[in-house]
């Protein structure tokens, strides 16, 4: 099939067949905290608990699967800093294909473990993505190996589109489908496959894409009519942090995807401890912005919602990081600064208006050497506990209740 090629019903449902040897059905669970949250029925489709931890398999093993025998042979490369590449080196494992997959200098341990683990060779290189990819490239090219891309294949796009017949079999009566977008893959094969069989079943379906606010290309791409290449900022949802959408499902989500959102990096970590805490879920920052996007009320949703879960990878000591990150953007974890005079009693009174209010000191800093502190001044900094906004204010208001003058402070 041509890269140019639009895909068929029949396209997405033989590979459905194709996919099926390797990647699982992953389960589809109702959100009762988001189903009571918005008013109507949201499910979640938990490709975070696919092998691999991601969907990014289902994409790899369809491209690698068409390989021809001597292709197989000249074996296969892949430049990932995470999901693509577990997906690549497991789908390359169960074909009998030998795979190198380039990761940057930087990529967490356990995904370059994970890598590993799955059977391929790992090249650290690059201490960016694009030198990690430029590497890639250069090694395909001197040893002809075939290159794996990510998402702009169409061969990539009808495995990943498989996620959404799944959801359209899981759930029948769905009447949106929201997925995380990065570089389109997903996204364009979910939008294309659901629309497809809705049409067939006599049904509508609204598909609504959602980006990361620091790398959301598809915005500036689709009111420019093309693929446009945006500066990324710094975002916790690396695995969707992709600067120019691919050709290939560009077109397709032109065509198929009702809007797309943003969401803030604050919006994606508290989206990630709701779904630890209300769903038990595990999910990393690219694939919770759904969620995020809901608990925004980025979009104003009817009928049944299906919640696409992509992936969940995450380093553990980035999800430390983003608990407590989104701990503050929900209001439950405060930090607060207190001046104080540099005598005996004073720490004492401070905790007992944080006790009166109810609330808990995790970390307490305290210093005779910051700056603006008189030499008769000491600054006490209070990570605290809180159970919301209210709760905060509470605390607050205790602490200036006591005669101290308190000041939020940034985490």
């Amino acid at each position: 099939m041509a890269p140019t090629t639009t895909p068929t019903l029949d396209d997405f449902q033989r590979v459905a067949k194709t996919v099926s040897g390797i990647a699982i059905k992953t389960p589809m669970l109702e959100s009762d905290y988001l189903t009571e949250l918005s008013g109507s029925k949201v499910s979640f489709k938990c490709e975070n608990l696919q092998r691999t931890g991601s969907y990014k398999l289902r994409g790899a093993y369809n491209i690698l699967s068409k390989l021809s025998a001597a292709d197989k042979k000249k074996g296969v490369v892949a430049a990932s800093a995470g999901n693509h590449a577990q997906g690549v080196a497991y789908a390359a494992e169960q074909l009998g294909i030998k795979a190198t997959i380039f990761m940057p200098i930087g990529a967490s341990l356990p995904k370059y473990q994970a890598t590993l683990d799955f059977g391929a060779k790992v090249v650290l290189a690059g201490a960016i993505f694009d030198d990690t990819l430029r590497a890639a490239q250069e090694f395909t090219k001197k040893t002809g190996a075939i290159f794996i891309p990510p998402f702009d294949h169409i061969d990539v796009v009808l495995g990943q589109g498989t996620v959404g017949l799944e959801i359209m079999e899981q759930l029948p009566d769905v009447d949106n489908i929201l997925v995380c977008l990065g570089g389109g893959g997903l996204t364009a094969g979910v939008a294309t496959a659901a629309k497809l069989l809705a049409k067939q079943r006599g049904k509508k379906v609204n598909v609504y894409a959602v980006q990361a606010e620091a790398a959301a290309a598809y915005p500036v791409s689709l009111k420019a009519g093309k693929p446009t290449e945006i500066k990324i900022s710094p975002t916790i949802a690396d695995g969707i942090a992709v600067a120019k959408p691919g050709k290939v499902p560009f077109d397709l989500i032109a065509k198929n995807v009702d809007k797309v959102v943003t969401v803030t990096e604050d919006e994606i970590a508290r989206a990630m401890v709701v779904l630890m805490e209300k769903a038990k879920m595990v999910v990393e920052a690219g694939g919770a912005v759904g969620v995020a996007a809901i608990l925004a009320k980025k979009l104003k949703l009817k009928g049944t919602t299906a919640v696409i879960l992509s992936g969940g990878n995450i380093d553990p000591l980035l999800l430390q990081r983003v608990i407590r990150h989104g701990l503050a953007a929900s209001d439950r974890y405060t930090n607060i600064a207190v001046m104080l005079p540099d005598r005996p009693g004073q720490l004492v009174r401070t905790a007992e208006a944080v006790a009166a209010a109810g609330a808990n000191v995790v970390e307490v800093l305290h210093t005779r050497h910051g700056n603006g502190l008189q030499i008769s001044e000491v600054e006490l900094d209070l990570s605290i506990e809180t159970r919301g906004k209210e709760h905060r204010d509470d605390v607050f208001a205790a602490l200036k209740k006591a005669g101290l003058s308190p000041r939020m402070t940034q985490d």
